[in-house]
């Protein structure tokens, strides 16, 4: 079994069939579905599987002593997913295998230059992955330069009888390139997700999507969050947005954007850009996800929050923890 110690244990039941989704138009979207994450688990101990999932861009750069406080001493989780964005040519792999050591090890992974994602399981959990596959897709980024590529990398799993898809991405950067990385993420989708016939339990999507906050200038954004006002903004997101006009993320879930914008930093504090460029600050990294099958299969999010002692980049990392329950054997 996994990790004995997690948020409320497990007990294994059939996989369910399920239909497959993308992230596409649809005329009867209503938007990304926003929930509250609660403080503690309501899953009864034998009945769940419990995700630790992070996204950040490391803005080309690493510490080890970053990846320890990005996985936490806290490890009451069975599967820990890290995805980052402008990775260092470091083997971000290796540091987070010994910040994350001795509870858990590295089942996979998936590359795209400096777009990867990892995923690890507690210690002696190899017996219950029954299927693995890392993929990718460019969507392209100044000729692929290094740090400037965009796209997205994947890694299927069947853990546990859990089939599970993780997507990590980073898409077109700039306010003004909304369609771009709509349709950036079509493609992705298309690729990774619509093309597949197989059945998934759990879709997850993560990275650095860079939606901006639209029609708000920089001081007055900045004056909010300053006074612990940044729900105001929340509307002005372009994710929500274009997920309300029915372009992405068809029956998605997120969490509440509680806490606050994730970009841009001056590198090493918690300030925000003082560069000649001074970025509107905005929430560009995400987690969002989808569970095909929400008639046996119940989840609650844990918890939806920034990890703001990170200052080793421009961006602040984002973590969730999500739980899953058959509800039906």
């Amino acid at each position: 079994m996994g990790n004995t110690d997690s948020f409320c244990g497990r007990k294994r039941f059939p996989s369910k069939e399920t239909s497959n989704s993308s992230v596409g138009n649809n005329s009867s979207h209503d938007g990304i579905k926003t929930i509250e994450a609660v403080k503690s688990c309501s899953f009864s101990r034998k009945s769940d599987l419990c995700i630790r999932i992070i996204t950040w861009n490391m803005n080309g750069k690493v510490s080890y002593e970053d990846l320890v406080e990005l996985v936490g001493k806290d490890r009451k989780f069975d599967l820990l997913v890290v995805g980052v964005q402008e990775a260092p040519k470091t083997n971000v792999a290796q540091l987070l295998q010994t910040a994350s050591s001795p509870t858990h090890v590295l089942l996979g992974k998936a590359k795209l230059q400096s777009i990867q994602l990892f995923l690890f399981g507690p210690k002696n959990s190899q017996p219950l992955v029954k299927e693995l596959k890392a993929e990718s897709q460019s969507v392209g980024g100044c000729g692929g330069l290094i740090g400037r590529k965009k796209g997205a990398v994947a890694i299927r799993i069947n853990y546990d009888d859990f089939k599970i898809v993780f997507i990590s991405c980073h898409l077109s950067a700039h306010a003004y390139k909304v369609d771009q990385r709509n349709e950036e993420l079509r493609r992705i989708s298309n690729s990774l997700l619509s093309k597949d016939k197989r059945t998934h339990d759990l879709i997850v999507w993560l990275g650095d999507l860079n939606y901006r906050i639209q029609d708000v200038s920089n001081r007055p954004a900045r004056s909010l969050i300053q006074n612990h006002l940044q729900s105001v903004l929340v509307s002005k997101d372009q994710l929500l947005q274009e997920a309300e006009r029915g372009e992405i993320f068809k029956g998605y879930y997120e969490g509440t954007l509680g806490f606050k914008p994730t970009y841009k930093y001056n590198v090493g504090s918690s300030n925000y850009d003082t560069s000649h460029k001074v970025r509107v600050p905005a929430w560009t990294d995400r987690i969002l996800y989808k569970i095909q099958d929400t008639k046996n299969i119940q989840t609650t999010l844990y918890s939806y929050d920034s990890i703001d002692q990170v200052n080793g980049s421009d961006h602040k990392p984002v973590k969730a923890d999500l739980c899953l329950k058959w509800i039906n054997s």
